[in-house]
């Protein structure tokens, strides 16, 4: 957070009912945490556990990663995992082409033996 330059004061914390699984602890108290930072407008919803403090803890962390990730201009992992499928997917399109290719060049080679030359 010192890093950031990111304080407690401005994030705006609220505490709302979970939803799924969890039974009648989830539905009875409310564990879910809405973590909101004032200055950028960022917001994180943590409902992973069934205990309010450790989600109030995971939101935190995921709040201070996307800060970082808008502050520092880093790309997240999940955005290098799409880039990667990406290019991976670009090269396999220049294979197939390839291999069009090559394929519509044997068969013109083929059609070239069909002809008759006739020779005067």
């Amino acid at each position: 957070m010192q890093r950031l330059g990111v304080r407690p004061e401005d994030f705006e914390e609220s505490f709302v009912r979970s939803s799924g699984a969890g039974g009648q602890h989830v539905n009875k108290t409310s564990t879910c945490v809405v973590l909101r930072h004032k200055l950028t407008g960022l917001e994180v919803k943590c409902q992973s556990t069934r205990s309010q403090a450790m989600n109030r803890f995971m939101a935190r962390r995921l709040l201070l990663d996307k800060i970082e990730n808008q502050v520092l201009g880093k790309r997240s992992e999940e955005q290098k995992k799409f880039e990667k499928i990406r290019r991976q997917k670009r090269r396999r399109s220049r294979r197939s082409k390839e291999k069009m290719l090559a394929n519509k060049h044997h068969h013109a080679e083929k059609k070239k033996l069909r002809k008759v030359t006739v020779s005067y």
